[in-house]
């Protein structure tokens, strides 16, 4: 394996594929941002907010909106204004929220994780009535919520078919139980799929995207649902300290992203494509093509001599940045500053550790 102290590449020769958080805004965004009418969105209302919020509404087929600064705060208000404490939500195992949001979902929200055998991030339908209904017989606190995650962050963002989350939505209603969609790059499943984000809306009664990922907007996610579950979020958001002042200033970003920057996510997807046809070439074990969806690649370098932190440094000193998860495990996250030849770069750099890994 390369050595990782050698002399590192200067920022500008950085590909840094850790995840598509990493965007800048486009020139048109900017030029919004600086433009933006505002007000005080936690008084009268910020003009620019309230378009952007209308906006994802719209986009989504759903009454009402919220801006929220990320996306975790917009699943944490979705728990709050959905569920009573002590009550279960069931996802599958591997849901970020289980992963990376338990401590507010447990200590703020005061819920409870039930996780639900999945494969690749789709819950298997006969288990979550199985589950639900062992809690409903044990005399538990009613079941909270019931919770998808599209695309899936940890199966490499693989996009849950619309008949799973049909049947999903369905069993919700039959036990009065809310569903929320963890939807932080919705429109990376909704290209995947050929769909708009209102078709895989539409099996959820509130559902969270973001703007801050692949869309490229700076920062903040936005929550949708019907106007009485907005409220609830809206007084929440207060409660958790989430209200900002003139963040008309950020929402103009979120609104150039909506109007131009979803149909370029194909590109993303393509370059995920190479990259993950580049590394099975490489080494068969690496990589999957056929399970790559959309942007998202996980590098399996479990069976190799080092680990995935081996690997992370080695590569950084090749200036490709990747993001190491757990000790067998590399995520790549393709974004609109990956091109063909950093696509090439990178590949080109995994070809030079492999051989020592």
């Amino acid at each position: 394996m390369m050595d990782a102290r050698q002399t590192p590449p200067a920022a500008t020769d950085i590909v840094d594929l850790r995840s598509d958080t990493v965007t800048l805004p486009t020139e048109a965004m900017y030029e919004a941002m600086r433009s933006a009418p505002l007000g005080d969105d936690s008084r009268d209302g910020d003009p620019t907010v309230r378009a952007l919020e209308a906006r994802a509404a719209s986009l989504t087929g759903k009454a009402a909106a919220l801006f929220v600064p990320s996306g975790t705060m917009g699943n944490l208000l979705a728990m709050l204004a959905h569920g009573e404490r002590g009550g279960e939500v069931f996802a599958d195992g591997g849901a970020h929220l289980f992963n990376s949001e338990i401590g507010s979902m447990v200590t703020v929200a005061g819920l409870v994780p039930r996780s639900v055998p999945s494969r690749r991030g789709a819950m298997d339908e006969a288990a979550l009535e199985q589950a639900i209904r062992a809690t409903l017989g044990a005399g538990r606190p009613r079941p909270a919520l019931i919770w998808m995650e599209t695309s899936h962050n940890g199966a490499g963002g693989t996009v849950l078919p619309l008949a799973h989350m049909a049947c999903i939505h369905a069993i919700g209603r039959d036990n009065g139980i809310a569903v929320h969609v963890d939807g932080a790059r919705l429109f990376n499943a909704a290209v995947a799929l050929g769909v708009s984000a209102r078709e895989i809306a539409a099996h959820a009664d509130s559902l969270m995207f973001c703007v801050s990922k692949g869309l490229s907007a700076p920062v903040g996610s936005l929550l949708v649902g019907d106007d009485a579950f907005i409220a609830r979020a809206r007084a929440f958001r207060r409660i958790v300290g989430g209200n900002m002042r003139q963040a008309g200033v950020i929402a103009a970003a979120g609104l150039v992203a909506l109007d131009t920057m979803i149909e370029r996510l194909r590109e993303d997807h393509d370059a995920a494509q190479h990259l993950a046809h580049g590394l099975a070439w490489l080494d068969p074990a690496l990589a999957e093509p056929d399970h790559v969806q959309t942007n998202i690649l996980r590098i399996d370098v479990a069976n190799s001599t080092h680990d995935a932190a081996g690997w992370a440094s080695a590569l950084k000193a090749s200036g490709i940045l990747v993001q190491a998860s757990g000790a067998g495990q590399l995520r790549l996250v393709t974004h609109r500053h990956i091109d063909r030849a950093t696509v090439e770069r990178t590949l080109a750099a995994f070809s030079a550790v492999a051989p020592a890994a």
